[in-house]
């Protein structure tokens, strides 16, 4: 099949680097997102999947709006038989998903109808799901609720954050939609409408989703900083200042310390929650670089008393 593939971040270069493997495919375009400012200058910078699509050769749609009628146009001319998209980061008007006569199939990193939205890793990693996945399913104008081509399930692993389970589920999901494709081109594969029971939401972590609770459970803390790892990055304050928490982990058997009360040691750094214990292992205080926990507690100069969440 003729592909025109959309997506933008570096979640979506493996699937795109599998399509271009692909000895049945021929990716004839890619669609991302414009250019985006970033560093310290500030200048404008390329998607990952801009630049793998250049590096490979492949023509680069940068449409502000997919409903942009030279965009449109465009994509009539190269005339796909379907549209594969991960990530791509816009909504998609009816008139740009009438083009490819197999439509456009996403690949969704959730077992669908779980977790439909923006933020499908991190919500899976803060409800304290023990089973994820990914889907391929053909795009609809509804949020994520398209039939399902398929799926591959992923174990959440104790110490994950949404940084190792989406990075995992990218290379899986790149095989899944590569065979997704190869399915629709053989007509092996029909789309399976998603039951109505178990759908759930994942809207973006906005960064008060992201503060620390003291007073929940260490399970809870522990589940917002690997969740929201590497972003947007939980966080707490202390003295009035924003302090960013990378990495924590429950202590059950402490169970001596107040909710957001801190006891720092020579090596070792602990704060209580609503039931016990967690010992932070690094942070990042403003303005600075990551640093383990207790060389933050020596700077800081932590006294009894102290807390964070203050």
């Amino acid at each position: 099949m003729k592909l025109v593939f959309a997506g933008t971040p570096e979640v979506a270069v493996p699937a795109l680097d599998a399509l271009i493997a692909s000895e049945r495919h021929e990716v004839a375009a890619v669609v991302t997102r414009p250019d985006a400012p970033a560093g310290r200058g500030r200048r404008l910078v390329a998607s990952p999947v801009a630049e793998r699509a250049e590096e490979a050769g492949i023509e680069v749609l940068k449409p502000g709006k997919p409903r942009d009628p030279n965009f449109l146009e465009r994509l009539r001319e190269i005339a796909p038989d379907c549209c594969p998209v991960v990530a791509y980061g816009a909504l998609l008007p009816r008139v740009a998903l009438d083009v490819p006569a197999r439509g456009w199939v996403n690949l969704h990193f959730s077992l669908l109808p779980a977790w439909r939205g923006a933020a499908p890793v991190q919500h899976a990693l803060m409800a304290g799901d023990e089973l994820t996945g990914a889907s391929t399913f053909l795009i609809e104008e509804g949020l994520d609720s398209g039939p399902v081509y398929g799926t591959v399930t992923e174990t959440v692993r104790p110490t994950d954050t949404s940084g190792d389970l989406l990075t995992r589920l990218a290379f899986a999901g790149a095989g899944l939609l590569a065979a997704t494709m190869d399915g629709i081109d053989d007509g092996s594969l029909k789309p399976v409408p998603q039951p109505a029971e178990g759908v759930t939401l994942a809207p973006k972590i906005t960064v008060e989703d992201a503060r620390v609770d003291w007073t929940a459970p260490a399970l809870r803390v522990d589940r917002v900083v690997r969740g929201c790892t590497p972003a947007p990055g939980a966080w707490t304050t202390f003295r009035g200042e924003r302090l960013k928490l990378v990495q924590a982990v429950p202590l059950p058997d402490r169970t001596d310390l107040a909710p957001g009360q801190i006891a720092a040691g020579k090596n070792n750094v602990y704060v209580g929650t609503g039931s016990y214990a967690v010992e932070l292992l690094w942070v990042q205080a403003q303005g600075k670089k990551p640093m383990r926990a207790a060389d933050w507690a020596r700077g800081a100069r932590i006294t009894e008393g102290d807390q964070l969440g203050d």
